[in-house]
């Protein structure tokens, strides 16, 4: 098995992580209260990846993590994690997966804007093509515009943010250890959400269930995300990304029974279309 080969079946394993506990989490909304459940599932994912830690002979939030970089990714964290689980409770998870899908673009948007780094011509074009997809998808002004769709759009810029404030992150931080600095923050996204909404209750042995499973898949996907970044080249890994809209769509159909429109497929193939073309090695936006 190549490095590449590797690397894009773990991504793969990863997204499709990522989607079941976003089905998860979006059935057990339905019957308990979703900060609650969000809070739970975060001291679950703490208590993991702090076991990971200690056991690798790390302080599981040591002092690096605690720098003025680190407090802005958190921060964006917060936010991702806090509008994403609203998203997923309150909207169809095919439409607010399809959204988040443009993370990617605002990446490189940011990497060009705070970094310096340099953008062609043709990678403009493809960012501005891809919020064009995302426009599609809210249809603002539209009747089929939802305003609670600007959950997802918001969370899209949280988790942009965390992904560049991650890359001025100290190098010295672990993965386990960026993982408790992460559930950390998905822990606040719930008490905030809670505070919020109230609703606490005490939970079913469904909901238990549920929630066990969804933290499971979750941090199982944390890890093989990690395993995928650190396989192959990353202009071939990343684009697997991708495959998260494709079994969020799935699911919603089959367990949501959600049936996204033409807008949001149209939408979400020019945002999947767009993203993969722009992750793709530099040399193909090279002037010959």
């Amino acid at each position: 098995m190549t490095a590449n080969l590797r690397g894009s079946l773990f991504m793969t394993g990863s997204m499709a992580g990522f989607a079941v506990e976003d089905a998860f989490l979006k059935q057990i909304s339905a019957s308990m209260a979703i900060g609650q459940a969000i809070a739970v599932i975060g001291v679950i994912g703490i208590a993991v990846f702090a076991l990971v830690a200690l056991r690798a002979g790390d302080a599981p939030l040591p002092r690096a993590a605690l720098t003025r970089t680190m407090a802005l990714r958190s921060g964006f964290e917060i936010v991702g994690r806090l509008f994403y689980s609203l998203a997923i409770a309150l909207t169809p998870i095919s439409s607010a997966s399809a959204i988040l899908q443009a993370t990617p673009l605002v990446v490189v948007l940011g990497a060009a804007l705070i970094f310096g780094e340099r953008v062609t011509a043709g990678r403009w074009a493809l960012i501005l093509i891809g919020f064009l997809g995302v426009l599609v998808i809210l249809r603002p002004g539209m009747v089929g515009f939802s305003p609670l769709s600007l959950f997802a759009l918001v969370a899209m810029v949280g988790f942009a943010g965390r992904d560049l404030a991650t890359r001025a992150a100290p190098l010295g931080l672990s993965n386990a250890q960026l993982g408790v600095a992460g559930y950390i923050m998905l822990t606040l996204s719930g008490v905030i959400i809670l505070t919020v909404t109230g609703g606490a209750s005490l939970p079913d042995a469904r909901d238990v269930v549920l929630i066990l499973l969804a933290a499971g898949f979750g941090i199982s996907a944390y890890a093989a995300l990690t395993t995928a970044m650190r396989s192959g080249e990353i202009g071939v890994v990343t684009p697997f990304r991708y495959t998260r809209l494709v079994f969020a769509m799935a699911f919603g159909v089959m367990f949501f029974g959600e049936r996204p429109d033409t807008a949001t497929l149209i939408g979400a193939a020019i945002i999947v279309g767009c993203g993969v073309v722009l992750l793709a090695p530099r040399r193909m936006f090279r002037r010959n």
